[in-house]
């Protein structure tokens, strides 16, 4: 963060940073889409690469855009969803997504990060606490979105599938989403989470299983739980409170 930045800083936002700071949080879980920056990364790349045609096939753009009506509609779980927007990729090169996710995140995400959350990380870092991110948007985007963080791949959970070599099978791994997301702390951690963030019912589980949660950016319903449960709530500079 440059001086410019950090005199932009509000004084509620100084005091959100310390008082996380002050926690001395060992291990701290993330949330991404919506909590480290705005929108939805997962989604929007969705729909990016279908429009692209040169990254998955053709043939893929009416029935997955049918599906995800589909699942708009409440007809298709966010598991599910999540999971065939990986699987979707199967036979593509995985050098070619990684590429293709970095160009999506640098032209249109670098700018919805959130200045304060990535200052956070930074200084939660410094300070030796282990950052986890978990997330199920697929994990090319999220690879492509924690260079941002320094946050390391192998700290990275998120929708994922298994190579054939260097080839995108169908095969899932892991969809990070409500409970499979303390699932995946907890089978690949395994360690208390002290701090958990996240902004959407799909971090619910995520943010109850920590010593601390924090709903930041929350949507109206997490908004709710956050207020019932007593957690914290903080809504970055840009955002505003619904209640």
């Amino acid at each position: 963060m440059n001086a410019a930045e950090a005199e932009a800083f509000l004084p509620v936002t100084n005091e959100f940073l310390d008082s996380i700071l002050r926690l001395q949080p060992r291990v701290a879980a993330f949330d991404c889409d919506g909590t480290l920056w705005s929108g939805d990364a997962g989604e929007r790349f969705f729909d990016w690469e279908l429009k692209q045609g040169d990254i998955v096939a053709d043939a893929l753009d009416r029935p997955m855009r049918e599906r995800y009506a589909a699942y708009r509609r409440g007809e298709v779980d966010e598991t599910t969803m999540c999971g065939e927007m990986v699987t979707m990729h199967r036979g593509v090169g995985e050098l070619q997504i990684m590429d293709a996710a970095a160009r999506f995140f640098d032209e249109f995400f670098v700018a919805q990060i959130f200045p304060e959350m990535r200052e956070l990380v930074r200084r939660l870092q410094e300070n030796a606490c282990e950052i986890w991110v978990v997330s199920s948007s697929n994990e090319w985007v999220i690879r492509a979105g924690m260079k941002h963080f320094s946050v390391p791949e192998n700290r990275i959970l998120a929708a994922k599938v298994e190579l054939d070599g260097a080839t995108i099978t169908d095969r899932l791994i892991r969809v990070p989403s409500g409970a499979g997301k303390p699932q995946a702390l907890r089978e690949i951690v395994k360690k208390e989470i002290d701090a958990a963030f996240g902004n959407s019912r799909w971090d619910t589980e995520m943010l109850a299983m920590a010593k601390c949660a924090i709903a930041v950016n929350p949507s109206p319903d997490l908004e709710v739980t956050a207020r019932e449960r007593g957690w914290r709530i903080y809504f970055p500079e840009g955002t505003h409170s619904r209640s």
